[in-house]
């Protein structure tokens, strides 16, 4: 089969190759996907750009979408021809979805729609499950005001919509390149956050109350903003990245005198519960057409380092999608 893969660290037109290497077969339990789109996220760039490798050949990318061809032993072959959409494509594991095929344990391959196409579906594994777990972990959200960082992302753009839908006012952090897509999903005010003083904002437009809730991408920034009284007292802070990889001072005084609480969860790490909700809260959503999806540049197999670099550059307002078929 024809796939792409890397055997060492670094910049993406150095190290990314495109080639043929054996098709798999399905073990016990598991499918084999012949992959129509294959989902670029930051975390995939990351992974290749500096992540020790946990193979001698990294195929990569964990989100994907396209059409079961095999079944392994246990697996019902009705579910041969199924349409579906992937998770966790290349969690732990070496083979993910750039390439031809990827042989999954079945609950990872989920059935996707007739009326939602293969692109849209490699973008829901990490942005559209990790925006509908971090909107689970903030409660009873009718009246509530929340402020989401990053809001022209990805993740943002579907937690927009999910929490607007839920009957809260949404406030969102964006730079001015980004700030049409988050008002486009929802947002009922956007701050620029490189021009303006993010807690003053907040502060003046919740009354000095602060927010109820934060779904965060970037704890290294959020951190500061919880001492300067952005999030109300018993608000939570739901935070699933940071842009800086290694320890952040956090004021405890801040969080004690506030009852605030700290949640933090990977997404590729979902505890089984929490993932089937997510799964289930989606599998509805698409089934009423709900949901906006932003997929905003797509590339051939073969152009994959771009597609990693435009991930990286930040100069794709939208979902990168690897079209394989």
């Amino acid at each position: 089969m024809k796939a792409a893969w890397y055997e060492r660290n670094g910049p993406a037109r150095n190290v990314l190759e495109v080639g043929e290497t054996p098709t798999p077969q399905p073990a016990a339990g598991e499918v084999r996907v012949r992959v129509h789109a294959s989902g670029v996220n930051p975390s995939d760039v990351k992974g290749r750009a500096g992540r020790p490798l946990i193979g001698p050949r990294i195929i990569p990318h964990s989100d994907g979408a396209g059409d079961i061809d095999a079944v392994g032993a246990g697996v019902s072959r009705s579910r041969i021809g199924e349409r579906v959409w992937l998770w966790n494509g290349q969690w732990r594991r070496t083979s993910g979805t750039a390439a031809e095929y990827i042989c999954v344990p079945e609950a990872q391959a989920v059935r996707l729609p007739e009326h939602v196409d293969y692109a849209t579906g490699a973008c829901f594994g990490i942005p559209a499950l990790t925006a509908l777990h971090a909107v689970n972990r903030l409660e009873k959200l009718p009246g509530k005001t929340l402020l989401i960082i990053g809001a022209g992302s990805s993740v943002a753009h579907y937690a927009l919509q999910v929490a607007k839908a839920r009957g809260a006012r949404v406030l969102g952090t964006a730079s001015p390149a980004r700030a049409a897509r988050a008002r486009a999903a929802g947002a009922d005010f956007v701050i620029d956050y490189k021009s303006k003083d993010v807690a003053k904002v907040v502060k003046d437009l919740t009354a000095g109350k602060g927010v109820d809730g934060i779904i965060d991408m970037d704890f290294a920034s959020t951190a500061d903003l919880l001492s300067q009284g952005v999030l109300a007292a018993h608000g939570k802070c739901v935070s699933y990245g940071s842009n800086y990889a290694g320890d952040i001072a956090l004021s405890f005084p801040a969080m004690l005198w506030n009852s605030l609480t700290l949640e933090v969860f990977l997404v590729y790490e979902l505890q089984e519960e929490a993932r089937a909700r997510a799964i289930d809260q989606l599998t509805a959503l698409l089934a009423s057409n709900a949901l906006k999806h932003d997929v905003a540049a797509r590339f051939r197999l073969d152009e994959i380092a771009k597609a990693h670099e435009a991930v990286e550059g930040g100069q794709a307002v939208g979902n990168v999608i690897v079209d394989i078929v």
